[in-house]
């Protein structure tokens, strides 16, 4: 039996939409022959899903495993209803449709990561087996399907399989800013000494080159020293990137009251679309890659400044992302040593 390549033919609820924005999908693993069924090894949750989890739960890890299989139970995906966001897997290659067989470059047994959104993978948890709450990480037992349209990587061979995950994680934002910065601009991190911030850091050094300026803004002491030890801004600020105002003012010291040309927002929390926004300049460019991002107000919120600026949503998803984001590990020993110690 052949299924639709988007995956309509799992969705449940409601009828005549596609499997991320429904609410209920089939999550039955009952393969049908355009399907690739896949041993679940590590979830890693969306950051902006994975907060609002822990805030729920009060970081009681027991909870935050109740919150996670009761998503699961009801939706039949990892789609967090608060947030709207799912996260991402690696797994191992159980099972080929027979239409898709010599059709893919996958084998049984490949371990892959899943480059599609936990938010439309018909996902089954049969057991959570860690929580690791600092990384947005749960080992678990179960098994999912990745749709015909589903992309995906193969897992590289020159890195520990935990770290390939948090970077492929968020492999679409080093590589939007690989698409969207040129040599000589401004740049702004929110967010950088996150996990995609700081990749997202790197490019935006490369992308700039000697003649640009890179701002990164860390809400924390500790993430800013990181950022320095590691070189990878020109400017470095510490403040709450929900306060917008003083967002602003400490973006226009550092900038000479210029402002900057292009904003990468990385945040993991809500709130922080006006700071974005005051930062940048008239024409200039702000990509939201977070989650967190209520794209209404970043529409009024602009229109009521009356700043002209170009605001792009984070698709997470661009040509070569995957490999784009791996490389920056492997052009950076120090950042690569980084996220060694906090992912793998």
């Amino acid at each position: 039996m052949t299924g639709c390549k988007f995956g309509t033919h799992r969705v449940l609820e409601p009828h005549g939409v596609l499997p991320q924005p429904a609410w209920r999908i089939d999550n039955s693993m009952e393969l049908y022959d355009n399907e690739i069924l896949i041993d679940v090894k590590t979830l890693n949750i969306d950051s902006a899903s994975f907060t609002q989890i822990k805030q729920q739960a009060k970081e009681d890890e027991q909870k935050i495993q109740e919150i996670m299989l009761d998503i699961v139970a009801k939706r039949g995906k990892h789609h967090n209803p608060v947030t709207g966001s799912g996260g991402m897997l690696i797994g191992t290659v159980k099972r080929i449709g027979s239409e898709l067989q010599g059709k893919t470059d996958l084998q049984i047994g490949d371990k892959i990561a899943t480059l599609v959104s936990l938010s439309l993978t018909p996902l089954k948890i049969d057991k959570i087996k860690k929580i690791k709450i600092d990384t947005d990480q749960v080992d678990i037992e179960g098994q999912a399907i990745l749709f015909e349209s589903g992309i995906y990587a193969k897992l590289p061979k020159d890195m520990p399989e935990k770290l390939a995950l948090s970077v492929l994680d968020v492999a679409g934002a080093p590589a939007q800013v690989a698409r969207l910065v040129q040599s000589n601009q401004s740049v702004l991190v929110i967010g950088a000494s996150g996990k995609s911030g700081l990749l997202c850091l790197h490019e935006a050094k490369k992308r700039v080159g000697i003649t640009g300026r890179v701002v990164a803004l860390s809400h924390s002491q500790r993430g800013a020293a990181e950022i320095a030890r590691l070189a990878l801004a020109d400017e470095i600020i510490v403040c709450d990137a929900t306060d917008a105002v003083t967002m602003m003012n400490e973006v226009a010291r550092v900038t000479n009251n210029e402002m900057v040309d292009v904003t990468i927002n990385c945040v993991n929390v809500p709130n922080t679309e006006m700071g974005s926004i005051l930062s940048t300049k008239d024409n200039g460019l702000i990509y939201f890659f977070s989650m967190a991002t209520s794209f209404t107000a970043a529409a009024l919120g602009a229109e009521g400044i009356g700043r002209d600026v170009q605001m792009i949503i984070g698709n997470g998803y661009c040509n070569n992302h995957a490999a784009i984001a791996l490389q920056v590990l492997r052009e950076n020993q120090a950042l690569r040593q980084l996220y060694q110690e906090r992912y793998a």
